[in-house]
């Protein structure tokens, strides 16, 4: 690759061609935990928050009849920061109705950006009938505050009825955190099959000393769908003892369906199907009964937020265990890690001689991707890289990517998601991780997916949920 088709697939700051793609699509904003006063008491007083988002300045807030604005950050009259604004409610008697007040003029803005005072100026001014902040539609679903950044006055796409977005509170869960390199990288290696064999190998089956069975690494340890002589494998054996797999892709869509292949016996092979959703969200199965679908959200070119959902087809979730079980590793109210380049990841010699294949522990398995995000440097160099065969769906999404920009470039629209033609088709999609008779994998893992999905409590009254065929 060369150096200036990697910097194209990796800007994506305003007037940037990768950056026109994905402000095409729906992007996590914030979660709305972060406006939660008892995780962030700063939001008792004043439910504002800075963001930014694809390489923009942005401030959301909640006004006091609960509805969302996102607005550019700099006050359209002199440039002010509006997150420092004053967030007034026609309720307590504010003039102007609900909304931010600038502190530097007084100007005032509506969730919709609509200027409704500008108290500066002259009795009967009417410059703020003149003046309107650029607002973005959001809306809430899975816990997350999503923005969509398209070209002023376009339709936002509709929203994907994913499995994570339809299912109700009690059995979904969202978090976040942030990683210090560009978006692209992070996404790469989510979606890549064959690094668990290699990046989360843990040397032994059991646990290590004090990690307990409430590990965030816990997802290895887990148990794969069927058995072998009638005995469950932890997916860290299955990972560890065979770890050559046999990579395919198909096109979906939302993107690519992965399936990888580990053959173990004669009669027996292992079989874990994931989604790439382009683009830049993956799904996985982090149990028979859960998955994880994970967006990866640029900042700006150099940071990037991951969001995970975890989504339940089994009993409801435990919010608090699972928001104090990531905040071991995670620091609110900025969802900042505790481990990055300042201390190694974590890195532990003896431990990678004895226990796990990094030595970055197994309490927290993502801390392994972050540190083979991260060291890759802030914009990964690909001119220097040199791809395998286990790199085929690595190399797929990258001409997905190519393509999507030049479409976007001659006027046309983007695929998946942002294709508001193929909405009813963006449903699921279904994951597995298990043990299948070698000859019959390809119907075996259907029919998991469709007994987990048929066995889901908030399933039964939702067939448009069904698998795709």
């Amino acid at each position: 690759m060369k150096a200036e088709q990697n910097d194209l697939i990796t800007r994506i700051g305003p007037g940037t061609p990768c950056g026109a793609v994905l402000r095409r699509y729906w992007q996590p904003a914030a979660l709305v935990d972060e406006f939660n006063p008892r995780l962030d008491p700063r939001m008792a007083q004043r439910p504002v928050k800075a963001v930014r988002l694809l390489g923009q300045d942005l401030v959301l807030f909640r006004d006091a009849q609960n509805r969302w604005g996102l607005l550019d950050r700099d006050c359209p009259h002199r440039g002010a920061d509006l997150s420092f604004g004053r967030l007034e409610s026609a309720a307590e008697g504010a003039s102007g109705g609900d909304g931010l007040r600038c502190p530097f003029h007084g100007w005032k803005f509506a969730v919709d950006g609509t200027c409704t005072e500008t108290p500066a100026e002259p009795v009967g001014s009417k410059l703020c009938e003149r003046v309107r902040q650029r607002s973005y539609p959001v809306v809430e679903r899975g816990g997350v505050v999503f923005a969509y950044l398209g070209p002023e006055g376009s339709e936002p796409p509709p929203f994907p009825a994913f499995d994570c977005f339809v299912a109700p509170a009690t059995h979904t869960f969202a978090f976040k955190g942030l990683w210090n390199a560009n978006w692209l990288q992070a996404f790469e290696v989510g979606i890549d099959p064959a690094h668990p064999s290699y990046l989360h190998r843990f040397l032994h089956d059991e646990p290590l000393e004090g990690i307990g069975d409430n590990a965030a690494g816990k997802q290895f340890r887990s148990a794969s769908a069927g058995a072998v002589g009638g005995e469950p494998w932890p997916m860290t054996r299955i990972m560890r003892e065979f770890s050559r797999p046999e990579i395919s892709f198909e096109a979906q869509p939302w993107g690519l369906q992965i399936t990888a292949l580990r053959p173990m016996t004669e009669q027996l092979t292992h079989v874990r199907v994931t989604n790439a959703i382009f683009p830049a969200t993956f799904v996985i199965p982090l149990s028979e009964t859960m998955t994880i679908t994970q967006m990866h959200v640029p900042v700006d070119d150099t940071h990037t937020y991951w969001y995970s959902f975890f989504t339940s087809f089994g009993g409801p979730l435990d919010p608090e265990a699972m928001r104090a079980q990531r905040q071991q590793f995670i620091r609110l109210p900025d969802y900042l890690p505790n481990a990055g380049r300042h201390n190694d990841w974590g890195f532990k010699p003896g431990e990678q001689r004895t226990d796990t294949y990094l030595g970055m522990g197994e309490e927290d398995i993502n801390v392994h991707d972050q540190w083979a995000v991260e060291s890759m440097g802030a914009v990964q160099d690909r001119t220097r890289e040199h791809l395998g065969t286990s790199d085929k769906v690595i190399m797929a999404n990258r001409r997905l990517l190519l393509q999507a920009i030049d479409t976007v470039q001659a006027g046309g629209t983007p695929p998946g998601l942002a294709d508001a033609a193929l909405a009813p088709q963006m449903h699921g999609p279904d994951t597995v991780d298990g043990i299948a008779p070698a000859g019959e994998w390809a119907t075996w893992w259907r029919t998991q997916a469709q007994a987990k999905r048929d066995h889901a409590p908030w399933t039964a009254d939702t067939p448009e949920l069904a698998p795709t065929p």
